[in-house]
C-alpha cells in the first residue's frame, strides 16, 4: 500500500468538512421534518407514512448500501475511487431531494406512491453520494490523529446544517410561503438543493485520496464480506450506528409535535420573549410570529451550539484517553438528560431547554468519534487480514445508519398512530399527548443505553489504536 505524507492542510479538512454539510442539508432534514411534512403537510396517513418510511428505508439500507460499498471499492479513476461518485451525484442527489418534498396535487394514491418513489430515489442518490464520502475519511490519511482533527472540523460542519435546519427552517418555511407550508418547504428545498451541490464539488475539488492499495491487495467480494463476517469490531460498530439513528430519528422527528401539542405556549412565549427581542434588537429575525415554531427554534439552537462546544473537545479527549471509553462514558451521560423528558410538565419550559442544552454538550462530544472508530474498524481488518476494503466496511456502517433511520421515523409515525394522534385535530386527546411525550424521553433513550453497554465488547481502546497504527505504517512502507 502506498502512502504519503499523512499530514492534512486546513483547506483539505474545510473542503472534506463541506461535503457533509451538504449531505446534512438533506439528511437533517430527513431527521426532523419527514415524518412532520407526510402526516402535517403532504396529509398521508401515519400508517401509511410509517410504511413507506420502513418498506423504502429497509430496501435502501440492505440494498443499495452494499452494492455501492462494493462499487466503490472496485471504482478506478484518475481522481481516486470515492471522489468521482461525489462529483457526479451532486447535481442529481440535489434535484430529488427537492422533488421529496414537493407537494404534487394528485389523488391520495397518487400522493402515496409519489412519496414511495421520491423517497426511494432519494435514499438511493444519498447512498451513492454520502457512503463514497464516509469511506474517503479512510483514504484520506492514515494518521489517526489527523483523522480525529478531520472528524472534528466534518461534525462542526454538520452541526452547522443542523442548526439550520433545526432552528430557522421551520420559521422561513412558514414565511416564503406566506402561511403555506408546502409552498414554503418546495421554496426552502430548492435552496437547498442548488447550495448543497456547490459543497459538493468543492469538496471533490479540495480532497486526496492518500492511503491506496496496492494491485497485491485486490480481493473478491466474497473475501470482503468474509473478513467482515469474522470482524467484531465491525459487527459491534454495525449495531451501535443503528441504535444511534435510531434515537436521533426518534426523538429529532418528535419535538416538532412535542411543541406544537405539549409544550404550554403561553409558558413558551413568556420564556423565549427576552431572547427574541435581544435578536430583533441586533437585526436577527428569522423566527416569525408564532411562539411555537420560534421556541422549537431557539430549543434546537441551543442544544446545537452547545453541541458545538463538545466537539470542539472531541480529539483532545479521543487522543488522551481514546475513542471507546470517551465515547461510552459521554453517550450514557447525554442519555440521562434525554429520559429527564418525562417528568417535565407542559410549564417546565426553563428545565427543558437546559436539558436540551446539556444533551446537547455531552452528546456533542461523542459525534466525531462514531465515524473516527467506523475508519478504525478499517485499519483493524488491514491490520487482521492485510486486505483493506474500507467501501465495504463503510457501507456496512450506512446499512446501520440507513436501518437506524428507517426504524427510527418508522416507530415515530407508528407509535403516533398507536398512541391515536390525529394529524388535523385542533386539541389531541390524551392518549396521543402522553405518546408524544414518551417518544422524547423513554423511547429514545432506550437505544442510547443498549450501546452503552454494547461498547464493553468492542476491543479497539487506546493501546490497540497505537499498535495498530503503527504496525500499518511499517507495512504501507
Amino acid at each position: 500500500m502506498s502512502v504519503e505524507s499523512q499530514k492534512l492542510s486546513i483547506k483539505e479538512k474545510i473542503g472534506y468538512s463541506l461535503g457533509d454539510l451538504a449531505a446534512n442539508l438533506v439528511f437533517q432534514t430527513l431527521i426532523t421534518y419527514l415524518a412532520y411534512f407526510y402526516t402535517d403537510i403532504y396529509g398521508l396517513d401515519t400508517n401509511h407514512a410509517s410504511a413507506i418510511m420502513l418498506t423504502v428505508g429497509l430496501v435502501a439500507a440492505f440494498g443499495f448500501n452494499p452494492i455501492i460499498g462494493a462499487l466503490a471499492d472496485r471504482t478506478v479513476s484518475k481522481w481516486g475511487k470515492f471522489r468521482p461518485w461525489i462529483l457526479f451525484t451532486a447535481v442529481p442527489l440535489g434535484v430529488v431531494a427537492l422533488l421529496a418534498f414537493s407537494t404534487p396535487d394528485f389523488s391520495y394514491k397518487g400522493k402515496v406512491i409519489y412519496a414511495a418513489v421520491t423517497y426511494t430515489f432519494l435514499l438511493m442518490l444519498y447512498a451513492a453520494n454520502n457512503l463514497p464520502y464516509s469511506a474517503l475519511s479512510g483514504v484520506i490519511t492514515g494518521d489517526m490523529k489527523e483523522r480525529n482533527s478531520m472528524s472534528a472540523y466534518r461534525f462542526v460542519a454538520v452541526m452547522f446544517a443542523q442548526f439550520f435546519v433545526q432552528v430557522f427552517m421551520l420559521p422561513i418555511i412558514e414565511s416564503a410561503g406566506g402561511g403555506d407550508k408546502a409552498i414554503g418547504i418546495e421554496k426552502v428545498m430548492t435552496w437547498l438543493a442548488i447550495i448543497g451541490t456547490v459543497m459538493l464539488i468543492i469538496t471533490f475539488l479540495t480532497t486526496k485520496e492518500r492511503v491506496i492499495p496496492t494491485a497485491a491487495q485486490k480481493s473478491s467480494l466474497k473475501e470482503d464480506l468474509g473478513d467482515l463476517s469474522k470482524n467484531k469490531p465491525w459487527v459491534i460498530m454495525l449495531v451501535l450506528t443503528t441504535l444511534v439513528f435510531i434515537t436521533l430519528a426518534m426523538k429529532g422527528g418528535s419535538y416538532v409535535y412535542y411543541f406544537k401539542n405539549y409544550v404550554d405556549a403561553n409558558e413558551l412565549t413568556s420564556f423565549i420573549s427576552p431572547f427574541l427581542d435581544f435578536l430583533n434588537n441586533i437585526g436577527i429575525n428569522f423566527f416569525g410570529e408564532d411562539p411555537v415554531s420560534a421556541g422549537f427554534g431557539l430549543f434546537n439552537a441551543g442544544g446545537i451550539i452547545f453541541m458545538i462546544v463538545g466537539i470542539g473537545l472531541s480529539k483532545r479527549l479521543a487522543d488522551k484517553y481514546g475513542k471507546r471509553d470517551i465515547f461510552r462514558l459521554f453517550l450514557f451521560i447525554s442519555t440521562l438528560f434525554i429520559i429527564f423528558f418525562y417528568f417535565f410538565s407542559p410549564k417546565s419550559v426553563e428545565l427543558m431547554f437546559a436539558s436540551q442544552i446539556l444533551h446537547g454538550f455531552f452528546y456533542g462530544i461523542t459525534i466525531p468519534i462514531l465515524w473516527a472508530m467506523i475508519a478504525d474498524v478499517a485499519d483493524f481488518s488491514e491490520w487482521k487480514n492485510n486486505r483493506r476494503a474500507t467501501g465495504i466496511i463503510f457501507s456496512a456502517m450506512m446499512v446501520g445508519l440507513k436501518l437506524g433511520l428507517t426504524i427510527g421515523g418508522a416507530l415515530l409515525t407508528w407509535i403516533l398512530g398507536l398512541y391515536d394522534y390525529h394529524p388535523q385535530a385542533e386539541i389531541q386527546v390524551e392518549t396521543a399527548i402522553h405518546g408524544i411525550k414518551l417518544l422524547v424521553s423513554i423511547y429514545p433513550a432506550i437505544p442510547f443505553l443498549i450501546g452503552c453497554v454494547l461498547l464493553f465488547f468492542y476491543e479497539i481502546n487506546k493501546n490497540m489504536e497505537n499498535d495498530i497504527e503503527a504496525e500499518l505504517k511499517i507495512r504501507r512502507l
